[in-house]
């Protein structure tokens, strides 16, 4: 068995954008662990959040508001190294892989507790793995994108938007070893392990306060009290509380955790949507720190005397392209979506609306992913061939529902309803009638365009959660989509075939061939590859800036 099985060939290119802002900040946590040895600090930090979290189940989750919180008192089996992409140990100390990839085993941490009381064990990860693969009914179908998307389907299907599963059972050959047994080998682990939907919860509070009654109605999904008030994990905080009125989330220290103790004693969460009441806030110190802050106010913030953390790029904005929508008839027709893709003027959107460093994305993998590809079709800006293939295609003067989040800000996206401006206007000059529809965030927008597919083009995008081209191709074109509306096996079956291929030389060469069929396809367009920010007060010192926006407050202190 080998500690730290994490140096491969997919993950060299990362390692190097990401080294200087690792060694820079790391260095500053260090030394402040250093200063806080043997005991914390004490005090309450509070942080300015973008949107409300969806709720604190992980598995449930694919919002980045979300995770930032279960992030903070959820422990997965492994987990990144801070500032980085790279894996080390957490719950899990060693872990190893059978020769044919379809065998994992985690040596555990002994002697940890979740903060309930009840032990952390094999017998409980085998219990966590078990539940998601046998999840069913409406419990199986409310967003268990991450599921989906790294296990594939569940011991029975209930439709067809999810495939053969590839999980296949757990083991607890004792306490502290935990075999997890794959119908076939997945190149994205050990990486995928460290999907925050993945975290080890109790299994006594999951039992408990019923966490798998899930119910769906109208367009919408209901969850059991454990989702909101009792998700039970092992980390270096404990939830407390979430006032839905106040839009606070309040975590405290957890003294039992087994990852370094939080220096703080109290963690909240502060829902502020606005980015300008976010950057007030902190002037006036009611909070000591925010993300994605607007890239304009850069240098007024460092001039304030706030920190302005620069992350590296691992994010993609796209115009999602939906064939099934109330324009699908026309959408399904290539030409149209060149048309889409050639009328975009991405270079002067990235150059007027995104921070420093941004570039216009040709693909939809960064480069820093191992199994990006310069040799792809590209669609420069021209609006007069634009123009031609929409004539061509009978589609000049078709009108497009295009739908936009409000009350949100993501690391691709500053600003969704200047993205929305923009790119409508390139689409009016080429003869498109746009029709906005602008949904909140948490409030029905990803419901509609991911669930419902109620869209014909929408804003989207996605941050690495871990470094594998699968991560970002296969969670997007891997298999039929409602949020897309296509059906093309050949891509389905290319993805796959990449996605099971091993790791190294061989897992980027399928992904760079499956990234120029993607671009000759053109299920969607991608926009831009941005690099976003964090920012916090002069008195906060320990916080590692991470490309995956994996920062963790237990090393944080506020003099």
């Amino acid at each position: 068995m080998h500690q730290l099985r994490l140096t491969r060939t997919r993950r060299a290119a990362l390692i190097g954008l990401t080294g200087a802002l690792a060694v820079s900040l790391t260095a500053c946590a260090q030394s402040n662990r250093d200063q806080n040895a043997g005991g914390g600090a004490g005090g309450t930090m509070i942080f300015g959040a973008a949107g409300n979290p969806k709720m604190f189940d992980p598995i449930f989750n694919d919002d980045g508001e979300t995770f930032r919180i279960t992030r903070q008192f959820l422990d997965t089996l492994i987990q990144n190294k801070p500032g980085t992409a790279d894996l080390e140990p957490a719950l899990a100390e060693k872990w190893d892989q059978s020769n044919d990839g379809k065998t994992w085993t985690f040596a555990l941490k002994q002697g940890v507790k979740f903060s309930d009381g009840t032990p952390f064990d094999a017998a409980a990860v085998c219990f966590n793995f078990d539940r998601w693969y046998n999840m069913k009914g409406d419990a199986a179908q409310s967003q268990m994108i991450y599921y989906a998307d790294v296990f594939g389907g569940f011991a029975k299907n209930e439709t067809q938007d999810v495939g053969d599963p590839i999980y296949k059972s757990c083991e607890a050959k004792d306490a502290s070893t935990a075999v997890i047994n794959l119908n076939k080998a997945k190149g994205a682990f050990p990486a995928a392990f460290t999907l925050p939907s993945f975290a080890m919860q109790s299994p006594t509070a999951l039992k408990q306060f019923d966490a798998d009654k899930v119910t769906k109605s109208g367009d919408s999904f209901a969850y059991s009290d454990y989702a909101y008030k009792h998700v039970t994990g092992t980390g270096p905080f404990k939830f407390e509380s979430w006032d839905q009125g106040k839009g606070e989330i309040t975590l405290v220290k957890n003294d039992t955790s087994p990852s370094a103790t939080a220096k703080l004693d109290k963690l909240i969460f502060k829902v502020i949507p606005d980015e300008n009441a976010r950057k007030q806030a902190l002037k006036a110190q009611e909070i000591q720190g925010y993300d994605f802050p607007a890239p304009a106010d850069y240098a007024l913030l460092r001039n304030d005397g706030e920190q302005v953390l620069i992350r590296p790029s691992f994010n993609i904005l796209y115009l999602g392209i939906n064939q099934s929508g109330p324009a699908g008839a026309k959408l399904k027709d290539i030409r149209v979506r060149q048309a889409l893709a050639y009328g975009l003027n991405r270079d002067q959107f990235v150059k007027s609306k995104l921070p420093e460093g941004s570039e216009v994305a040709n693909e939809f993998v960064p480069k820093a992913v191992s199994g990006y590809t310069d040799d792809v079709t590209k669609y420069n800006y021209d609006p007069e061939k634009a123009k031609q293939l929409l004539a061509q295609a009978g589609a000049t003067g078709m009108t497009l529902k295009f739908y936009y989040p409000t009350e949100v800000t993501r690391p691709y996206m500053p600003n969704p309803a200047d993205v929305y401006t923009a790119l409508s206007e390139d689409m009016k000059k080429i003869g498109i009638n746009v029709q906005p529809v602008a949904e909140p965030w948490n409030g029905g927008y990803k419901d509609d365009v991911q669930k419902f597919g109620k869209q014909d083009v929408h804003l989207l995008g996605w941050t690495g959660d871990y470094n594998d081209a699968g991560n970002f191709v296969g969670t997007f074109f891997g298999r039929k989509k409602t949020e897309f509306g296509f059906e093309n096996q050949q891509l389905f079956d290319a993805l796959a075939a990449a996605d099971a291929s091993p790791a190294g030389n061989a897992h980027a060469t399928a992904y760079q061939g499956v990234n120029k069929q993607i671009m000759d396809y053109l299920p969607a367009i991608p926009i831009s590859y941005g690099p976003p920010a964090i920012v916090v007060g002069p008195k906060v010192k320990g916080l590692v800036a991470s490309p995956l926006t994996d920062e963790r407050f237990n090393t944080v202190t506020v003099s």
